[in-house]
């Protein structure tokens, strides 16, 4: 598995682009002026608390109030430990949080939609190898790191720098992916360094006014370095020649390793041309995906859900119709792996695979796409194939969508991507003057349109027009309105 990141950094916008086996896999975006707050701590003011749903309101300077559930705070106003009632998953939110009461909150989602910010107190901050939690006492240890020996290994050395850097009792830690097989020094300094920069922000929480922002995540491009460099990643590319020198900084600093791998891209064809990256970016944005066998998937994304269709399209196979199916459905396990990674797809995710028969074909389809996904840096789960056949998933969602940071809901259909035809339109119009007609005495109408509109007025619909005419006893004129779209219509009393 050969790997590569491209990084595309204009005053503008970044833009990182994930590339396995020369095909584009994850792409990150950041504006200027739109950044993501994910990961940022802010001291904030509660402004709103909900007994109702468990939930409250926090000011923390942005357009909308965030959004925290109790089950999110783990911190009393004196700042003890909080011991659960048996009866109760988490405490009472009133209980919990007065209205404007100041508090350290973190952003775990973006605002998405019409959505706030989502908050946690449970506060962390990340490095390389770990992340520090001040809020907790212990030493976790990422899932993927699988090897018992390694596992060990690990959490005595961090218990072993923790206590040496004066934090045992003081926060916790999770030991990242990132760390299997790193060494002692590589450790030692991811701590020393996440205790340097805690010390940094309790002492701005101390001073710090309400609202305001106590830590943002590094930029784009550096966080990048720190959270997707793979032992398996061989060149890290970047276009701008500032941004360059400061990731050599930071990785010479922090990630030694990293540094032989940092390449700086000066050359006049534009960086994401190397690998199609802008052509792949516009098919993400379309909802039908084609697949190499001929079959294609349709993608629907919704607030609530996303859905995807599998079909065989003009696949027809070579044997029977179960093989046929089969093959489909593989292709599209791998194709609809690589689809929720590249559009950031989040939240409940159905997929409808072609029907099979075969229990067999069932299990190995699935298990195609369990592996496909174990890349996926976003945590998910994957239920069994339903009676329905249907496949149900859930995969964490933190940041808008690439389709939903794009683009927005179009102008004419809202949304829909639908639009009334012309002669529903016309019915409309017809209807409109008969109701105008029965509120108001006027000499006449006009009927102001879209070309579409009053060409089906003046054709198919004139016998229409002219029984109209004289059931009111009154005559009706057309002008065409280019600047309207098909569903747009006026009735002008004359």
């Amino acid at each position: 598995m050969s790997e590569e990141l491209l990084i595309n950094v204009t005053p503008v916008e970044t833009r990182v682009a994930l590339i396995e086996n020369g095909m584009l896999q994850e792409v990150f975006i950041e504006r200027m002026r739109s950044k993501g707050i994910v990961g940022n701590i802010y001291k904030g003011k509660v402004v709103r608390v909900l007994p109702g749903m468990e939930a409250a309101f926090v000011d923390i300077g942005l357009e909308r109030a965030a959004f925290i559930h109790a089950s999110d705070i783990i911190r009393a106003d004196n700042g003890e430990e909080l011991t659960l009632p048996q009866s109760r998953q988490h405490p009472e939110i009133s209980s919990l949080l007065r209205e404007g009461q100041s508090l350290v909150v973190q952003a775990t989602k973006d605002p998405i939609g019409s959505k706030g910010a989502r908050l946690t107190t449970h506060l962390s901050v990340p490095s390389r190898y770990l992340v520090y939690m001040p809020n907790t006492s212990h030493v976790g240890i990422s899932q993927r790191i699988e090897d018992e020996v390694e596992r060990e290994r690990l959490k005595s050395l961090v218990e072993t720098h923790a206590a040496q850097n004066g934090l045992s009792g003081q926060g916790g830690f999770i030991i990242r992916t990132a760390a299997e097989g790193a060494g002692d020094d590589e450790l030692s300094a991811d701590v020393a360094y996440l205790k340097r920069v805690w010390e940094r922000l309790d002492l701005r929480i101390a001073n710090a006014k309400v609202p305001s922002v106590i830590y943002q995540d590094l930029p784009l491009f550096v966080r990048t370095i720190r959270d997707l460099v793979r032992p398996e990643t061989e060149k890290i590319r970047i276009d701008s020649r500032e941004s360059y020198q400061r990731v050599k900084e930071f990785a010479e600093e922090f990630l030694i390793d990293v540094t032989d791998r940092l390449e700086y891209y000066p050359g006049e064809r534009p960086l994401f041309d190397l690998y199609s990256v802008e052509d792949e970016i516009q098919k993400a944005l379309g909802r039908k995906v084609q697949l190499k066998s001929g079959g294609y998937l349709i993608i629907d994304q919704t607030e609530a859900m996303t859905t995807i269709d599998v079909n065989t399209g003009a696949f027809v196979g070579h044997k029977n119709l179960e093989e046929t199916i089969f093959k489909t459905n593989l292709e599209a396990a791998r194709a609809i792996s690589r689809q929720l990674r590249l559009r950031n797809l989040g939240g409940i995710i159905i997929i409808d695979f072609i029907d099979m028969e075969d229990q067999e074909h069932q299990r190995l389809v699935l298990r195609m796409l369990e592996k496909m996904l174990e890349r996926d840096h976003a945590k998910m789960k994957i239920s069994c194939v339903s009676e329905l056949g249907l496949v149900e998933m859930t995969r964490k969602r933190t940041t808008e969508s690439l389709g939903q940071m794009l683009c927005e809901a179009c102008s004419v259909c809202h949304g829909s991507g639908l639009l009334k035809t012309a002669e529903t339109v016309c019915y409309e119009v017809l209807r409109e003057i008969l109701r105008i007609n029965r509120a108001y005495d006027a000499n006449g109408y006009l009927v102001m349109a879209s070309q579409c509109v009053i060409d089906r007025l003046l054709d198919e619909e004139s016998d229409s027009v002219a029984d109209l005419e004289s059931f009111i006893g009154k005559g009706i004129k057309f002008q065409v309105e280019v600047v309207y779209s098909q569903e747009q219509y006026d009735v002008v009393l004359l």
